[in-house]
């Protein structure tokens, strides 16, 4: 199954505020499996499983189910996240909510529909809503609860004595800390709602609201910073680098069932079909692809045999490995010997 991963500097910006509340650092990391060197850079990519292993362990060793949300509304964005940066430095609301869908992968992973944001904009007759798309199941909770009160805590910290919240709507039930919700989000609440959504003032969609100061030269220099970032995490995180790093060490196996790929990458066929048709390539390419470049670096190591090379890549006949290097090459395996020689 392939890992879920985030920013590192969310888990080390809890672990410190936790252990400001009473939380032993020692134990939320042998908790987690992570070391202080996994957390010395934002940017380090760590599991999000030891994101929720730290949360679980700060919580029992403080008590305060709440800790997560006063983490988040109390701690800012932008000395967790380059992102932080990029939307405090946007010239609008929406603007600020562009970059953010555009930068989401870079604070962690998140499965999306294709072509649907995580964060819309919404105007109807009720007001004006953030609607947040990303569909939890009931364990996951909390990162609704989180998402909205980042929204809530950034524009109290940059707008002191402007009205943003207006009411929330969550599909979650209550939480244990439902009591601490007045205090900390200041805003009626609908749980078991059919939608995640904050209902913020009208007046932050108006073409004369700007965010002040806007300053354009930050702006380039952090997202300059934020899409290499990003181009080298999708360079990593591409379905087809999954795929590969699932069929590679069973290449010897011949043929290599699509459907156990995708159940090992927890997804259904289907979702592993539609990844893959977004990137422009098959499975089945794939797998001969991955076959030819590990024929060539067999071959080019001159450590195994022709015959011995055709096992290794899964033909059941040395015979069909030959037709198919020539099919990938033009040459048969001992003439690409020869000509490398």
């Amino acid at each position: 199954m392939t890992e879920e991963t985030m920013a590192a500097g969310f888990a080390a910006s809890f672990a410190d505020y936790a252990c400001d509340k009473g939380a032993k650092r020692h134990v939320l990391l042998a908790e987690c499996g992570l070391t202080d060197d996994d957390l010395s850079d934002q940017d380090n990519r760590i599991p999000r499983a030891a994101y929720q292993a730290i949360i679980a362990a700060a919580i029992q060793q403080t008590g305060d189910t709440a800790l997560l949300l006063r983490h988040t509304l109390e701690t800012p964005l932008e000395t967790m996240s380059v992102v932080g940066q990029i939307v405090h430095t946007s010239a609008s609301l929406r603007h600020s909510l562009e970059q953010l869908n555009r930068y989401l992968h870079l604070m962690g992973d998140t499965e999306l529909p294709p072509g649907t944001d995580r964060f819309e904009l919404l105007k109807t007759t009720e007001g004006l809503w953030i609607v947040d798309h990303l569909i939890l199941p009931p364990d996951m909770a909390f990162w609704s609860e989180v998402s909205f009160a980042r929204f809530i805590s950034e524009f109290r910290r940059s707008f002191p004595g402007a009205t943003f919240e207006v009411g929330l709507e969550v599909t979650y039930p209550p939480p244990p800390h439902v009591d601490q919700y007045p205090e900390l989000f200041r805003v009626p609440v609908e749980f078991s709602a059919k939608r995640n959504a904050l209902r913020i003032d009208s007046v932050w969609d108006s073409p004369e609201t700007r965010f002040e100061p806007g300053n354009a030269y930050a702006f380039g220099i952090f997202t300059r910073h934020a899409d290499e970032m990003l181009a080298k995490l999708q360079a990593d995180t591409s379905i087809r680098a999954q795929i590969e790093t699932q069929i590679l060490p069973r290449l010897h196996e011949g043929s290599i069932s699509m459907d156990k790929v995708a159940r090992n990458l927890a997804m259904s066929r289907q979702t592993l079909y539609r990844r893959l048709k977004d990137e422009g390539i098959t499975f089945a390419e794939i797998h001969d692809d991955l076959r030819q470049r590990m024929a060539v670096e067999y071959l080019k190591g001159q450590k195994v045999t022709v015959n011995e090379t055709a096992y290794l890549l899964g033909f059941s006949e040395a015979s069909s490995f030959v037709r198919a290097f020539k099919r990938w090459t033009g040459l048969s395996p001992t003439a690409y010997l020869n000509q490398a020689a």
